[in-house]
């Protein structure tokens, strides 16, 4: 995909290499938050005011990062009030692009960028990253907030309450060490874990992270058979963030990214959940199958170098998921 270096858009490997053929993120550069003050938040710096219309969001339908905050967009009531941008599911040498030519791509109206790289320019002329998304722009500053998903939806959570009435709250206060614990083992084995698998350059690096995302679907399972959500009978950021990995796994990682000891569907309770927040209300219609088979087997040549579209299972994603009668203990 290639990144950014000194400002100059350099071609490079889609994917980072590290000890031993193991695949290795690069961590977000932008971690400004926005606040209903505009005070600092957590990290990075203040200014970044909750207002109506201010804000705009650059994503992939494909991508799972990018699909939690569509997801969070809609959930908490901000489709009016944050602008929405769609990249071209193909990435190729130049990066996302903003070519329409695809349906459900939008191109850049606000900016007029051709490709992703180029708002991160806007944004810093010498910048050097990796051009990933989501990114969260603020048309005030003219400047990126952040391109840091999990910390987009938490300000998608609470920083826009008083300006929607929403109060949902994915993220609540007593259950957020909970949350947060199993954020530190889901998003290592599973969100990220099938990435390290089909990422992975050697049977040395692929083996424990093969076996990790199966351990931690299996995990999962367990949980789900008790409980109707990860933390019990109240749904949270935890269940959104491991949802938009399950979305693609028996699409595209079970065959692609070689996680196929079994499938989504092969595990009852986890299968029924992932029915369950796909018919959410408005959650269906941020999830975009065309997106994310295009984008996968398209754009990674390296994986696959024909760039052979698959015929893929037929799944029903509407059939009852019978999670009503499921509570806690």
């Amino acid at each position: 995909m290639g990144m950014l270096v000194d400002g100059k858009w350099q071609k490079g490997e889609i994917a980072s290499s590290g000890k031993g053929g193991a695949f290795k993120r690069r961590p977000a550069q932008f971690r400004n938050w926005i606040t209903a003050d505009g005070a600092p938040g957590p990290s990075g710096a203040g200014g970044f005011k909750a207002e109506s219309g201010r804000y705009h969001l650059y994503v992939s339908h494909a991508c799972p990062w990018a699909n939690r905050t569509t997801i969070f967009r809609t959930l908490k009531g901000l489709d009016e009030h944050i602008g929405l941008s769609v990249v071209h599911p193909d990435m190729l040498d130049m990066g996302w692009s903003f070519r329409t030519d695809f349906p459900g791509a939008t191109g850049d109206p606000l900016n007029g960028a051709a490709h992703a790289h180029d708002i991160y320019l806007a944004a810093d002329p010498s910048v050097t990253t990796r051009a990933t998304v989501p990114i969260l722009w603020d048309k005030a500053q003219k400047t990126i907030v952040s391109n840091e998903s999990s910390e987009i939806i938490r300000m998608f959570n609470s920083a826009f309450d008083d300006i929607t009435g929403d109060d949902q709250d994915f993220y609540p206060e007593a259950l957020r060490p909970e949350i947060d614990a199993l954020n530190d083992w889901i998003y290592p084995d599973i969100n990220n874990g099938v990435y390290k698998s089909g990422f992975a350059r050697t049977q040395d690096a692929y083996d424990p992270a093969v076996q990790a995302v199966f351990t931690g679907l299996s995990r999962v399972e367990g949980i789900l058979t008790e409980n109707r959500y990860l933390t019990g009978a109240r749904i949270t950021e935890a269940d959104w963030r491991l949802f938009s990995t399950v979305l693609r796994f028996d699409l595209v990682y079970h065959m692609h990214f070689k996680c196929n000891r079994a499938r989504i569907v092969d595990y009852p309770a986890l299968w029924g959940w992932a029915r369950e927040l796909y018919q959410w209300p408005g959650v269906s219609g941020v999830v975009h199958f065309d997106h994310i088979v295009r984008h996968y087997h398209y754009s990674m040549e390296s994986i696959n170098p024909h760039r052979i579209i698959p015929i893929n299972p037929v799944i029903d994603w509407d059939a009852p998921h019978d999670r009503g009668a499921l509570q806690a203990e």
